[in-house]
């Protein structure tokens, strides 16, 4: 791990100018529960319970992102992100903990929360989270919300692909934080920042998370109409191009490229074109089955209001 520098800034909307995990093989969960219990127990042993909370806290993110039922995930999620919040009172400075807790809290407060007012805090609370881990790992990024433009623009040819991780995170959460505070033109002028690290996180590696930093960069730049500065065709091309990085298995981004380009250039032919195929799609798919059960939601929400829209 790299030099530590000052922590990062406190989210919040009270200060916003401020602002600034692997299963065991063989069937071992039982004997490492126990073990983990006992050096509770007995102290002594915080690498080992490192090592341990960072599987669980991995293992945790993974029977989520891989559940079938909506229902369940919504119901039982609250359980898990309590318990690392409890993982991360004895590990505060984990960036394992702390991008698990961080991802898992923007996922739900983006998929299951309905009150605007929650799910500002669920975003508050997932960029705080990945801010820490993204300033434990890449100190320069503790102040990367009040530095200037050009200083972050000279800093990002630092990042190298094992930052890409930690780094996404912390670039989706942000994302988040600004969608959740679309109504603030403080919090909306962060965009370009955040668009500034997804760019560069695409060069490094455009296939993680299933071509994840493509699709983000298209969803930024069909964000407003080309007559307002906005790219669709630019945005098009990242929405495809994470289509064909995920062999067209991750279906938000199907659900993304007729959505945000289909509906913003009003081409109804690709919109209907691209919900049906999401649609027709196995949404089980290793580390993606509930972001595609919630992708398929989506498009036969978007169908069925085509006719108004168009």
């Amino acid at each position: 791990m790299r030099a530590r520098k000052p922590k990062a800034p406190t989210v919040g909307r009270s200060r916003r100018n401020d602002l600034p995990a692997r299963p065991d093989a063989g069937g071992t969960r039982l004997r490492t529960g126990a073990g983990l219990a006992l050096c509770i127990l007995l102290g002594g042993c915080a690498s080992v319970v490192s090592s341990v909370t960072e599987d669980l806290a991995e293992d945790l993110s993974s029977a989520i992102l891989d559940s079938e039922d909506l229902a369940v995930v919504r119901d039982g999620a609250p359980a898990y992100l309590i318990m690392l919040d409890a993982l991360l009172r004895s590990d505060p400075d984990n960036p394992a903990l702390l991008s698990a807790a961080a991802t898992l809290n923007g996922a739900y407060g983006t998929a299951f929360v309905d009150d605007p007012e929650r799910g500002r805090a669920f975003a508050d609370k997932a960029l705080r989270l990945a801010a820490r881990a993204a300033c434990e790992e890449i100190p320069w990024t503790c102040t990367v919300r009040t530095d200037s433009v050009a200083t972050l623009e000279g800093r990002l040819p630092e990042l190298r692909r094992e930052d890409v991780p930690v780094a996404y995170a912390f670039a989706t959460a942000w994302a988040g934080w600004i969608q959740a505070y679309s109504d603030d033109w403080g919090a909306v002028a962060e965009l370009g920042r955040v668009k500034s690290l997804m760019a560069r996180l695409a060069a490094l590696d455009e296939a993680y998370e299933h071509g994840g930093p493509r699709m983000y960069m298209g969803v930024f730049e069909t964000l407003v109409p080309a007559a307002l500065g906005g790219r669709p065709e630019l945005g098009r091309e990242h929405f495809e191009r994470a289509i064909e990085l995920s062999g067209g298995r991750f279906l938000m981004a199907r659900v993304l490229l007729a959505e945000r380009y289909g509906r913003l250039v009003f081409d109804r032919e690709l919109h209907d074109r691209e919900l049906r195929a999401a649609l027709a799609a196995e949404p089980r798919q290793r580390g993606m089955t509930l972001a595609n059960l919630v992708a398929q939601q989506q498009a036969r929400a978007l169908l069925e209001s085509a006719d108004d829209y168009f």
